[in-house]
């Protein structure tokens, strides 16, 4: 995976109204369904639990299948980037401890993913306006900076690929 820049405005504004469609989507779909079942099976005890309940899975499942029939839409591509960039950032912190192991070791790989990991976050911070823990990422990304460069390293973070992460 490739870090690109990503156009905040049109990212937050897509994926604001990405958020408002699914949560109408989900009650107007979630009641009407459950209003149907309900009319057409009535239960006399008056507990519709289970039919409200397969409304929201039904609701759920069909908006699912939308968004990923519409991943591949321009209106989604930033939405869907930022997505695959939480899931591949998401993987390397599951690998972290060997990662951080490997690094010390010098092990070109390990710091690439740790590289990839600093600038993936930053970029996610920047979108998002996160700046409590950015200070943690900065003692991190200089950690790994003086690492590459005890181990002389020429490393590029478009070279990351999550196959990396198999050997750890």
């Amino acid at each position: 995976m490739q870090l690109i820049k990503i156009d905040k405005q049109r990212y937050r504004r897509h994926l604001n109204i990405t958020i408002a469609i699914c949560i109408v989507c989900l009650i107007v779909g979630s009641l009407g369904i459950a209003q149907l079942l309900i009319g057409i099976f009535p239960y006399q005890s008056g507990s519709h639990f289970h039919w409200n309940f397969l409304g929201v899975v039904v609701s759920t499942v069909a908006i699912g299948l939308v968004l990923h029939r519409l991943r591949s839409q321009d209106f989604m591509r930033e939405v869907v980037y930022v997505w695959n960039l939480k899931q591949a950032l998401n993987k390397i912190n599951r690998k972290m401890r060997p990662l951080q192991v490997a690094a010390t070791e010098g092990n070109e790989s390990a710091l690439l993913a740790l590289l990839f990991s600093c600038a993936g976050s930053r970029l996610l911070w920047q979108l998002d306006d996160n700046t409590l823990v950015i200070d943690e990422l900065m003692t991190e990304q200089t950690r790994v900076d003086s690492l590459v460069n005890q181990y002389n390293l020429h490393l590029d973070v478009n070279d990351y690929r999550d196959s990396i992460l198999d050997q750890f």
